[in-house]
């Protein structure tokens, strides 16, 4: 068993570009299947799981009440190392083909209204209530202006960004590359953290090679996605708002003011880096006020003339 996994990763760093990070988590997935297995009835091969044994994993995961995209996740995880399999000749049959989840109401993306991202950019650019309220406002804007993944933020170096342009060249999923643009607030804020506080960051690693990344923390590291969560929580808790935040929420924000705006889905796919348009369908809900004011605006009888 040991040795199908470390061929199959193998298989996905060299065939298919996965990050180390994309390939630890299909192992988690294979790993916690086996374990079920073997805690329910014992397991032998791989090659003897048959898809009943499939279908009994599938209702212990929906009797956990996980997400159904977790579970969605860990079915695709296992379908496609069981498609290896197949390709290789090291399997028969695929026991999850033909596996289909259950159906669910889907969720709707959480974004950021204006009047709180307006009250979140306000306590940001307050340096009296942090120190680091440079970075910080720079991070935020950034994030909001570009709508890229935290992942991929946190892998971005300074030689990625040309300010001269306003565009960054992001390291996106599948090691596909995009321009994104980015427009004055953000590239003001930049430029303020860079000329005045990311060099003082810098000067606190004591690593033999200085972090080329553009968002350091205080120490002077590369900022983790953990770390992003916890600077954009913290600007939150010094707002009047109540709301939990998460760096997603901003890629969503970006995703909704683009088409609220009268962007088109193509466009708003390539500045996303979304490799299907179905994924980016998912922002094209609207807010109730934006729905009414088209209605009353277009609708040839929706109000009297005077």
């Amino acid at each position: 068993m040991e040795k199908l996994a470390e061929q199959y990763q193998s298989y996905l760093k060299a065939e298919r570009g996965y990050s180390n990070l994309t390939i630890q988590a299909y192992e988690k997935d294979i790993a916690a299947f086996v374990t079920y297995l073997r805690e329910n009835g014992g397991f032998t091969t791989f090659q003897a799981v048959q898809p009943l044994d499939v279908r009994v994993y599938l209702a212990s995961l929906y009797e956990a009440f996980l997400a159904r995209t977790t579970i969605a996740r860990k079915v695709s995880s296992l379908k496609n190392f069981y498609a290896y399999l197949v390709k290789e000749d090291l399997a028969k049959d695929n026991p999850f083909e033909g596996i289909a989840l259950r159906k669910h109401q889907a969720h709707l993306p959480e974004f950021l209204y204006d009047n709180e991202l307006q009250e979140l950019f306000k306590v940001a650019y307050e340096k009296e209530k942090h120190p680091l309220y440079r970075r910080d406002a720079a991070l935020l804007e950034f994030l909001f202006a570009t709508g890229v993944r935290v992942s991929e933020l946190s892998s971005l170096r300074t030689g990625q960004v040309d300010l001269d342009n306003q565009l960054v060249l992001v390291h996106g999923k599948g090691n596909k590359d995009r321009y994104v643009p980015f427009g004055s607030y953000a590239k003001k804020a930049l430029v303020d953290y860079l000329e005045n506080e990311r060099a003082e960051l810098a000067s606190k690693d004591r690593s033999s090679e200085p972090s080329d990344h553009l968002f350091l923390n205080s120490h002077g590291g590369p900022l983790t996605s953990a770390g992003v969560t916890y600077i954009l929580q913290q600007l939150m808790d010094k707002t009047s708002l109540t709301a939990r935040i998460h760096p997603h929420m901003l890629r969503h924000t970006f995703a909704t003011a683009l088409l609220n705006r009268g962007a088109d889905m193509r466009t708003v796919q390539e500045l996303l880096g979304h490799a299907n348009l179905s994924t980016t369908q998912i922002y094209t809900h609207v807010s109730k006020a934006m729905l009414q004011s088209s209605y009353q605006n277009y609708f040839p009888r929706a109000k009297k003339k005077k």
